[in-house]
């Protein structure tokens, strides 16, 4: 993720802030310039940038203009009240229970993550309205008394049980689960997977290739992942496989595969805006705004002299500070493999006509 300045004193601000904290100016995202700009309010409504070139007035988000979740900012002339993010949204828990409130939030800032990202490296996000059966669309939900929500993917529709952003919940669950990593983001990112998974792999040319290193989906899904549950650590899975999980059936596997490549691509493209360096020269971005992003053979260098060396440094820091690895895995020659195939389809999904691409 670059470095975001606000263009009214030049502090450096983070993706989430809603205030400047040197200069007291209220921030805003701009998505189409992927910006934190500076704003003046000149009514409830619409706002000016300051200190920039942009010719119209913005508004919040609806979201944040009656809840205070969403600090992206909508151009005048959009006829939406909801933000580019926002607007993926299609259901929220009920807001009269007092802790849905925080969890929505929290929800919906993962999910402005993963929108960066996917807009950052090019990927097109069809939405309901040009792909009615399978365009994206979010669902935050709790249990009820009469139904348990399950997180998952169906049919460009990715559901998301509230509970996963209660941070004592969620790590009882990972430690059941024998997860070495388990956030909101990486669940974000996972199903995003499996949605992609139907828009760039399913009936393409690229199937084949899929299926050779990632193994045949048509294997019964749901018989799959029972044999997984009964046998879960019973087989050596660190050759082949990211997790444990991705060895439970083949769009599982590149799901999580999925996940570890926007992890890696965004924590790179991190790095590279803040001119981190390990051993050896900055890490590269694989997706640089200024450039051509990095060829197959670039992200595969990438991936072994600037990503590992960066995961082992954000994992001894984080030991120095007494938490657990930020990145828990270990990366073998056939993940790697899956990653540049990912990485192959990527590019090639970038060349999509923005009507194609639905932001």
């Amino acid at each position: 993720m670059k470095t975001f300045k606000c263009s009214n004193c030049g502090q450096i601000t983070f993706f989430e802030n809603v205030v400047c904290e040197h200069c007291g100016m209220p921030l805003g995202y701009i998505p189409e310039i992927r910006a934190m700009v500076a704003f003046q309010p000149d009514s409830d409504l619409f706002w000016s940038p300051v200190n920039s070139a942009l010719a119209e007035a913005y508004r919040p988000c609806r979201n944040y203009v009656s809840l205070h979740i969403c600090n992206w900012m909508v151009a005048e002339s959009d006829q939406s009240v909801w933000c580019r993010s926002c607007r993926f949204t299609e259901m929220i828990p009920a807001l009269s229970v007092p802790e849905h409130l925080q969890r929505w939030f929290l929800l919906e800032a993962a999910k402005r993550r993963l929108i960066y990202s996917l807009v950052q490296i090019g990927l097109p996000i069809p939405d309901r309205d040009r792909d009615p059966a399978h365009g994206l669309r979010f669902k935050f939900l709790a249990d009820t008394p009469q139904e348990r929500v399950l997180t998952g993917h169906l049919d460009g529709v990715i559901t998301l049980n509230i509970d996963e952003a209660d941070d004592a919940t969620r790590e009882l669950k990972r430690t059941r689960m024998h997860e070495s990593y388990r956030t909101l983001l990486g669940h974000l990112r996972h199903e995003v997977g499996h949605f992609y998974w139907l828009h760039l792999i399913a009936e393409s040319p690229w199937l084949e290739g899929f299926r050779a290193l990632f193994g045949d989906e048509r294997q019964d899904y749901k018989q799959s992942l029972d044999q997984y549950y009964a046998t879960q650590s019973s087989s050596d899975w660190t050759a082949e496989f990211i997790s444990e999980y991705a060895s439970a059936h083949p769009w599982e596997d590149w799901a999580e595969t999925w996940a570890h490549y926007l992890h890696i691509v965004d924590a790179l493209d991190t790095a590279a805006n803040w001119h981190a360096r390990t051993n050896r020269a900055q890490p590269s971005s694989p997706f640089p705004e200024a450039s051509a992003p990095l060829t197959i053979e670039a992200f595969k260098a990438a991936l072994t002299q600037d990503w590992l060396p960066l995961a082992l440094f954000l994992n001894s820091m984080n030991r120095s500070l007494g938490q657990k690895d930020s990145y828990p895995f270990v990366i073998p020659d056939a993940v790697i493999r899956k990653l540049c195939f990912i990485h192959e389809v990527v590019l090639a999904a970038r060349g999509a006509s923005p009507d194609a691409r639905g932001y």
